[in-house]
């Protein structure tokens, strides 16, 4: 039996709603092109791994739980993520100096080149999707999008 789907909510007259489907779509995309753009990095990677990477590539020398922190899982999780890149040859880790408890995290040469092109790709992919776009509206799409994550992570963090 097929059901009518019901209208999708009217940014209009519900935005919470509208805001809700819209993102709840948006990771869908998100996670059928992730597996995607990890594969172009490394045929072995995890659709997981790539926010990593480039978290890494961004803060070069960060720790294990400066990730966990960023990200908002654990450090057990970390670990095992960061175990397979340096497996995989795309991260190094070095004993802290500061504190020879911790490791500082870098990408390798052939991380950072790999990762380079799997970004540089999807930069390309926006540029062709979106290049009838005002750039105007393209970067107050970037904007809102920050600003969503920033303002999404300090409400989880003082609600959880």
């Amino acid at each position: 039996m097929h059901h009518a789907s019901a209208p999708p909510p009217d940014p209009a007259t519900d935005p919470f709603g509208a805001l809700e489907r819209e993102i709840r779509v948006l990771i869908r995309r998100a996670q059928s092109a992730a597996a995607q753009t990890a594969r172009r990095v490394h045929p072995e990677l995890e659709a997981s791994a790539y926010p990593l990477l480039a978290h890494i590539d961004m803060h070069p020398g960060l720790r294990g739980s400066d990730l966990a922190a960023h990200f908002g899982v654990g450090r057990a999780t970390v670990s095992r993520q960061l175990s397979r890149l340096v497996e995989l040859g795309l991260v190094h880790r070095e004993v802290d100096p500061d504190d020879t408890r911790g490791q500082r995290i870098t990408l390798t040469q052939d991380g950072a080149a790999r990762f380079a092109r799997a970004r540089d790709g999807r930069v390309e992919m926006y540029r062709a999707a979106f290049g009838h776009w005002e750039r105007d509206d393209v970067a107050q799409l970037a904007e809102l999008l920050h600003r969503y994550s920033e303002d999404f992570v300090r409400w989880r963090d003082t609600h959880a």
